[in-house]
């Protein structure tokens, strides 16, 4: 994948080295570069296998964060990365807690994986979002339904650093072919809508703990 830094076609990291899987990879990421919307090629730990330059233009304000970075592990940098809504709108409910649910999910399928360990590790140290996860998210899903929680097909709102789209919407599209499906990865696209809002309000860098204010799912500690 072609970091932050720069680069115009991606790059592959962690996959295999047969070089069929290589080859095949490496045309893909031909094939990604090609469409001009934000598209990701992610394992079952949400580390990014390939992301084409629409996709790096999308975070290119993002600040360096040691573990969150859009472009090295997607789950991460909703979850953790502190400017994340600098740059997904309606952060909380439309982003943090379809992800959380997805996180959870995981972890059911792929128990003993390290990488989704550690996301959990993380988890329990924040004693918001471990609120969240074990109570907070339980709650909302009842109240949303499972469709709420679903990727493909969802309307998220995003703020685009690029003002030609500023304040605007994408469609999240799942289209993973058989071959990467094989290989244990899903391939989503971020599909722009020419939607205008107002704009929003300067933007701040947000704090790099959340409180209780950030995670409406948690209650709010009794006096």
């Amino acid at each position: 994948m072609a970091h932050q830094a720069g680069g115009q076609r991606s790059a592959l990291r962690s996959v295999p080295e047969r070089s069929e899987v290589r080859s095949y990879l490496q045309d893909y990421a031909t094939l990604l570069e090609a469409v001009p919307f934000p598209s990701v090629v992610v394992d079952h730990c949400w580390d990014v296998v390939l992301a084409n330059s629409a996709f790096q233009s999308l975070f290119r304000e993002i600040g360096p964060h040691p573990t969150a970075m859009p472009g090295e592990n997607f789950l991460r940098f909703v979850l953790f990365h502190p400017e994340a809504p600098a740059v997904l709108g309606e952060h909380e409910s439309r982003w943090f807690l379809p992800m959380l649910a997805h996180f959870a999910a995981a972890v059911e399928r792929h128990g003993h994986d390290h990488g989704l360990q550690a996301i959990r590790r993380e988890i329990a140290q924040d004693p918001i979002m471990e609120a969240a996860f074990r109570q907070g998210l339980p709650h909302w899903i009842r109240s949303v339904g499972e469709a709420a929680v679903e990727h493909d097909g969802a309307v998220r709102p995003l703020l685009h650093p690029d003002p030609r789209w500023g304040a605007t919407e994408c469609r999240i599209v799942g289209e993973t072919p058989r071959t990467l499906q094989d290989m244990g990865y899903t391939r989503l696209t971020m599909v722009l809508r020419e939607v205008r809002r107002p704009a929003p309000a300067p933007r701040r860098r947000p704090r790099e703990r959340r409180t209780a204010s950030h995670l409406s799912v948690v209650p709010a500690p009794e006096a």
